[in-house]
């Protein structure tokens, strides 16, 4: 093979790779922009970086088995839960105080903390004399706590939850009395 071909391949691969990386940057910066709903993009981050904060990935299965993985709050879709939930299910002044609050944990820099700074940050509003942050921090892990407990995987996998205990048998015979 000569140098021109062999040049013009390894141009046209580092093009190529150039091209597709930038192609996923803009693909994000165009999903950041055109997010659409009632939480912003930073905010949804914020709500899944407080449910893993809160029920981390990784929690081993209460009763072992070999087909059941650990789960935690992002992979039952918690967050997911919780996003819905506070969308359309609170009150504006709920809303407003969620916003609120969640743009204080923003300045803070929740998102780039340590699981163990995520975790001083949420007690600091557990403990705090303001009563809306004790209120915030409560409502989020309420909320939490119930989400992640009704996941099917939880029900499911982890508590050998049976949706209709007991069988059906449907055309049995029955012995004929005289």
């Amino acid at each position: 093979m000569n140098r021109r071909k062999s040049l013009k391949i390894l141009g046209g691969t580092a093009v190529g790779i150039a091209g597709l990386v930038l192609a996923d940057w803009k693909w994000q910066l165009l999903d950041g922009m055109g997010h659409t709903g009632f939480f912003s993009a930073k905010e949804e981050k914020l709500i899944s970086a407080i449910a893993d904060t809160i029920i981390p990935s990784g929690l081993p299965p209460k009763i072992p088995a070999p087909d059941v993985e650990p789960i935690g709050a992002i992979s039952t879709g918690t967050d997911i839960y919780m996003i819905s939930l506070f969308e359309h299910c609170y009150e504006k002044e709920d809303q407003d105080q969620i916003k609120f609050q969640l743009s204080i944990l923003d300045k803070k820099g929740f998102l780039k903390s340590s699981k163990e700074e995520r975790e001083s940050l949420l007690l600091q509003l557990a403990l705090s004399e303001s009563e809306s942050d004790n209120a915030f921090f409560d409502m989020v892990k309420t909320e939490c706590i119930l989400g992640f407990t009704t996941a099917k995987e939880v029900l499911v996998d982890y508590g050998n939850y049976k949706v209709a205990p007991g069988f059906y048998h449907g055309c049995v015979d029955l012995p004929l009395q005289a």
